[in-house]
């Protein structure tokens, strides 16, 4: 413990697999495999190695010279890597403006498949056939948090998932279903729901837990951490979300958690008797009914025990803890309050308008009406429920209802073109994104989120030389700190030595994490 109280802005980033596969071919062993490298050839960016982690399902990373961001492969998934913004709001536009980049290399692709061929891409997190994938958000927090609620302190980290349990109310996709032989049930709130399997894990692909442990900061690392020491709160649980509304709260409510987890505002009267019995009464009840008690033998609902993290919000606004840290958090929590007060009263058609799980509900129960012969069982039903969430515009259920209209923005269809083009100027994916355009291809050499390496021309053999610039702080490198650097004219050489580019050996954010891995210097593994 450092011994004193240390917070820091809530930077926020997101790493979201997509469902990809190429309808009218058959392999063994599907199509995922060819799909996703398909999307990703198509995808523009400056090549890392083909080898950025220890991690042998990661690889091929592209970072986006226009906005900072990354493209790369997950385990034959394509995989958007959101560059860090500081405001929910603009998480929302470069969240959209990921899916487009998704959707353009769909389009790109299916114009070169054989007729009878077509690359199909959805943004959620199971395919009906048991299998998840992940829509991973990272919020930025400090060490000494971090250490409170997985080693210190129980009562923080029960608190953190009676928040994230009870939020499937607001951020759930929706789903039809059960999968991993679930008790069957006509429709769930959460797509997650029936893949998580303990409390607690490190794991992402397995044995998944509601809050994970991996403590992976890609920032501040090793003997070159920040100071105050920083993490990284690497949250698996939600589903993806369309609706610009729910994924502004989705990522806005958790801001605010983590910030009063850090404070050490926790209420542990709100932490939840049986977190995993509660996540599947409130995940297979739609009509928001279903009770879970909480350790201090109170019941709640889903929407109640929200409606009290809300309230544990507003009294932390007031005594201004949220300033500098969560921006727009007043905005938040009234949208916040007005989205509690809707489920509250069952308003289903406003809500439609918001939240995912509410807006698929209501479109199946259409077609259910319009068609009688067909059940929540139906294969067609189940096939609409994965449409819901198509990138292609032309049978897309949930672009269709957005054109129409039908669905509440947060943000316009320009801030989602800036944020395609333009990085945010409030961290360090600018400084990042200004580095990619002016270095281009051929001299990268390797990337990851906290530095990059880079390849000069020298007059002396070997005739080139590396430099490694580091960025360890998520809010640092900013536009404000280093637009002076990229003055006209300005060579990468110049604005590699005024940004205090070193010659040290190039790290990886996992050989930092894992060292005992690997033995730097020699090309040695372990």
């Amino acid at each position: 413990m450092t011994g004193q109280l240390v917070m820091v802005p809530k930077i926020l980033g997101a790493d979201v697999e997509l469902s990809n596969f190429v309808l009218g071919l058959s392999e063994p062993d599907g199509t995922g495999r060819m799909a996703s490298r398909a999307l990703l050839s198509a995808v523009r960016g400056v090549p890392a190695s083909v080898f950025t982690t220890t991690q042998s399902l990661d690889w091929g990373r592209k970072y986006l010279p226009a906005n900072g961001g990354c493209v790369y492969i997950d385990s034959d998934h394509l995989e958007l890597a959101l560059c860090e913004t500081f405001s929910a709001f603009d998480h929302v536009a470069y969240w959209r403006a990921m899916l487009a980049v998704a959707r353009t290399a769909m389009v790109h692709v299916n114009e070169e498949l054989p007729h009878g061929c077509r690359l199909q891409v959805l943004a959620n997190c199971s395919d009906g056939q048991s299998n998840s994938y992940g829509s991973h958000v990272n919020v930025l927090l400090t060490r000494d948090a971090w250490d409170n609620i997985f080693c210190r302190r129980a009562h923080y980290l029960a608190y953190l998932a009676a928040f994230q349990i009870s939020s499937i109310v607001i951020t759930g996709q929706g789903k039809v279903g059960a999968e991993r032989d679930r008790p069957d049930v006509d429709f769930q709130l959460s797509q997650r729901a029936d893949f998580i399997q303990t409390l607690v894990s490190i794991d992402t692909m397995v044995y998944r837990g509601v809050i994970n442990s991996r403590d992976e900061p890609l920032c501040g690392l090793g003997r070159h951490a920040a100071d105050p020491p920083l993490a990284r709160l690497h949250v698996i649980f939600f589903d993806s979300t369309l609706c610009e509304v729910a994924t502004l709260l989705r990522v806005g409510m958790l801001q605010m958690v983590v910030a009063m987890i850090e404070a050490g505002c926790v209420n542990a009267d709100l932490a939840l008797d049986d977190p995993l019995e509660a996540l599947e009464h409130y995940s297979r009840d739609p009509d928001l009914g279903a009770r879970a008690r909480l350790v201090n033998g109170g019941m709640r609902t889903a929407v109640e025990l929200q409606r009290e993290f809300l309230d544990e919000a507003r009294q932390f606004a007031a005594r201004g803890g949220f300033d500098g840290i969560v921006p727009g958090a007043d905005r938040l929590l009234q949208l916040w309050d007005d989205t509690l007060g809707r489920l509250e009263a069952r308003d289903f058609d406003t809500l439609s308008r918001r939240l995912d799980w509410v807006l698929k509900r209501r479109l199946l129960q259409g077609v259910l009406e319009r068609r009688p012969e067909l059940t929540w069982q139906s294969p067609a039903l189940r096939q609409l429920d994965q449409l819901y969430a198509s990138l292609d515009e032309s049978d897309g259920l949930f672009w269709a209802v957005e054109r129409a209209g039908q669905v509440d923005r947060v943000v316009d269809e320009a801030a989602v073109e800036r944020a395609r083009r333009e990085p945010p100027s409030d961290t360090r994916a600018w400084t990042r994104a200004q580095l990619l355009r002016l270095a281009g291809r051929n001299r990268v050499e390797q990337i990851d989120w906290d530095r990059m390496r880079f390849t000069l021309p020298s007059a002396r053999p070997p005739y080139s030389r590396s430099r490694t610039v580091r960025m360890p702080t998520p809010f640092g490198d900013t536009r404000a700190a280093n637009e002076r650097y990229f003055g006209a004219g300005a060579s990468l050489a110049v604005v590699l030595e005024a940004l205090g580019a070193c010659e040290e050996p190039y790290f990886t954010a996992a050989q930092m994490i894992a060292p005992e891995v690997w033995t730097i210097g020699t090309g040695e593994e372990r």
